[in-house]
């Protein structure tokens, strides 16, 4: 396979960008080696500048639950951008886009566009702790919310794949606000309620985490959550960046029948574009300026071509609903059973966690379910799968901590093509 075009694109990058990339882990430090630059998309594949094609399953970290370059989505926006690309001024589109996103999610009664799921979930903690009047922030060890300052703590996706601890730069007696327990732990929940269930302003959670690889919640899990910040008086954020209409058209909240006080979004409402929002119940939504005091603003905040791509794709997700969901989870299911399966077959121990489209393969005999599980992944056999997989044309997440995507794109030929590839990657790792 040549690369002679993408590593003499990396050799200008780490001229002019730190580590020759715009988010860590595109660079391959997890894996060894250098990126490929991509070049082009269409439906399940990506070409990268040297002409080399992939079957991808990064999805852009997950917007890109059409595929690539989906048809209704292109038309979509090459009207849009003929009438302009940004206004500073309100739009119909943001509108369409609350009326969308509340219909679906009706945890959500007002919302507040962004440009990140970011400063999404940054402006919800700031939201929580001004309406309870506290100052502590409960989060879960290995899940990553954006990188804000009270929130870069043991934090997952690319902080967890560069084996980096806290960021310096974030303040002690700021990170200090922040308590870190482990995911799927009950009784450290209630343990930390009870210590300082006072002090508590809200539980941020990734309802199935993403970003320490795919993590479900146990049975129950959740639920008390929902029971513990109800009695003590703390708001539930669910950080739905990734799950939001990703595990279905009602999210991980639908899925699991939880009603969060407030929700953060992302990632597939902006249609592939830069995009995201946080929204919950009235009450608590009315806080934000210029209504009430907490002051959240975005000079590009529901720019409309964001706003027309997430539409689009949201429109085609709510009219196919009742097929799509179901055909992507027979896809993912089919994928991750035959992994597991040529796994046995070449005795490598895997576990291969998935729900819905997501899916990660942990090369750990331990069942996975926090970050300490995570964390017993072998990351030395993966990069040797990472590279094994690339060669063969499957383009998989450059992390052993990060979630794998199935589009609608994807089809049964796909699938086999990738676990044929996986088969004879799995031999050469064994």
């Amino acid at each position: 396979m040549r690369r002679e075009r993408s590593a003499e694109w990396f050799r200008r990058a780490v001229r002019v960008i730190p580590g020759g990339v715009n988010s860590p882990v595109r660079a391959f430090r997890a894996v060894g080696g250098e990126p490929i630059f991509i070049c082009s998309a269409r439906g399940a594949y990506l070409e990268d500048a040297d002409g080399n094609r992939f079957i991808d399953y990064v999805g852009s970290w997950g917007p890109m639950i059409l595929g690539h370059a989906h048809p209704e989505v292109v038309r979509a926006l090459e009207e849009a951008v003929r009438r302009g690309t940004s206004y500073g001024a309100p739009t119909s589109w943001e509108v369409e886009m609350a009326e969308e996103i509340r219909q679906a999610l009706p945890s959500i009664e007002k919302v507040r566009m962004t440009n990140s799921g970011t400063e999404a979930t940054m402006s919800a903690i700031r939201l929580a702790r001004a309406v309870t009047g506290r100052r502590k922030i409960v989060k879960f060890e290995g899940c990553y919310h954006g990188h804000a300052d009270a929130l870069l703590v043991r934090a997952g996706s690319g902080v967890a794949t560069l084996g980096l601890p806290d960021s310096p730069g974030v303040l002690p007696e700021l990170a200090a606000q922040t308590l870190v327990i482990p995911f799927n732990d009950e009784g450290a929940l209630e343990q930390t309620f009870e210590v300082h269930g006072r002090d508590i302003a809200g539980v941020i959670i990734e309802p199935v985490v993403g970003n320490m690889g795919c993590v479900l919640p146990k049975p129950g899990f959740l639920s008390k959550a929902r029971e513990l910040t109800e009695r003590h008086g703390a708001l539930l954020i669910f950080d739905e960046v990734i799950t939001g209409f990703r595990v279905g058209y009602h999210g991980a909240q639908g899925l699991y029948g939880i009603r969060p006080d407030l929700t953060c979004l992302g990632k597939i409402i902006g249609g592939g574009l830069p995009v995201g929002a946080f929204g919950g119940r009235e009450e608590v939504m009315r806080e934000l300026a210029p209504e009430g005091p907490v002051y959240q603003a975005g000079t590009l905040s529901g720019n409309p071509l964001a706003m027309v791509a997430g539409l689009t794709t949201l429109r085609i997700l709510r009219r196919d609903r009742e097929t799509l969901y179901p055909r992507l989870e027979h896809l993912t299911t089919r994928l991750a059973e035959g992994i597991a399966i040529e796994a046995e077959r070449c005795g490598v121990p895997v576990r291969v966690n998935h729900l819905a489209s997501m899916l990660t393969v942990f090369f750990t005999d331990r069942e996975v379910t926090d970050w300490t599980s995570a964390a017993s992944t072998d990351r030395a056999r993966f990069r040797r799968f990472f590279h094994a997989l690339l060669e063969r044309g499957i383009y998989w997440p450059p992390s052993p901590f990060e979630t794998a995507f199935v589009s609608a794109a994807h089809g049964e030929a796909e699938i086999e093509m990738t676990l044929d590839a996986v088969r004879n990657a799995l031999r050469e790792v064994a």
